[in-house]
């Protein structure tokens, strides 16, 4: 179900108003401003108000972006090209709170409006995969690199899968590159590769925000949702945001 994103009372009586005086049909025969009631704000328990002051970037309201060392898994998109579907896994990783990483090139502006209101602008952006490996290799604790790629070696619901993996996946156009599929194969940090089962009669693939979709529940599933019962410390409202806006509308 879509999330309303918040309008004022005076929003939406300037709608109303303009939908009745312009349209061909009396939509509102009876309608008079002063007849509308709307509820207070404070009668809800969650008020889009809030949010909406608290994921402005400038100035003193800015939302500290969410730690990916906090997080149990982390997806890793290497060059994606749609920015939907970058938006859509955004979202799909705020709500299951897993971290996110974007390493380039990336096919668009994260600078972009909708995408800084999917949240991409929060998550870090590593400019090459040398700089993602970087960043990897400092990383401590237990940590896997997991590639999922048709011609992966294992299906993903049979996959045995620990806190600490990085699941990644390649470009909507192109797929992981060949040096990408080589680390995530290596015995060092390589976890191995992992596909999804499909019948290719129709299709080529899986939409890449499907996909990861699909991965994570798995993962999260395997690990009792741990990261759910966990709430993060200086996260929550950045993903509320997320969870309570309409990143397309």
């Amino acid at each position: 179900m879509r999330a309303v994103p918040y309008y004022s009372q005076s929003h939406l009586l300037q709608s109303l108003t303009h939908i009745n005086n312009t349209s061909s049909l009396s939509l509102f025969p009876n309608f008079r401003p002063s007849s509308l009631r709307i509820p207070r704000l404070s009668s809800f328990s969650n008020t889009r108000a809030d949010t909406h002051t608290k994921t402005k970037r400038n100035g003193n309201n800015s939302l500290p972006a969410p730690d990916p060392q906090q997080k149990l898994l982390q997806v890793v998109l290497v060059s994606p090209q749609i920015p939907g579907n970058a938006g859509c896994i955004a979202r799909t990783c705020a709500a299951s709170a897993v971290a996110l990483h974007l390493v380039g090139p990336l096919g668009f502006k994260v600078d972009d409006t909708k995408l800084k209101r999917a949240g991409l602008d929060y998550w870090p952006i590593h400019g090459s995969w040398a700089e993602f490996q970087n960043y990897f290799k400092q990383q401590e604790g237990d940590k896997r690199l997991l590639a999922f790629t048709k011609r992966g070696t294992a299906i993903h619901s049979d996959f045995s899968y620990r806190k600490g993996d990085y699941l990644i996946f390649g470009s909507e156009t192109c797929g992981l590159p060949p040096d990408v599929l080589l680390d995530c194969k290596s015995e060092t940090f390589g976890g191995g590769t992992i596909r999804i089962p499909m019948v290719e009669t129709y299709v080529r693939c899986l939409n890449l925000s499907v996909s990861v979709g699909i991965a994570v529940y798995e993962a999260s599933r395997q690990l009792n949702y741990e990261q759910l019962q966990v709430p993060s410390t200086n996260s929550g409202d950045f993903e509320q945001s997320l969870l309570t806006e309409d990143i397309f509308a």
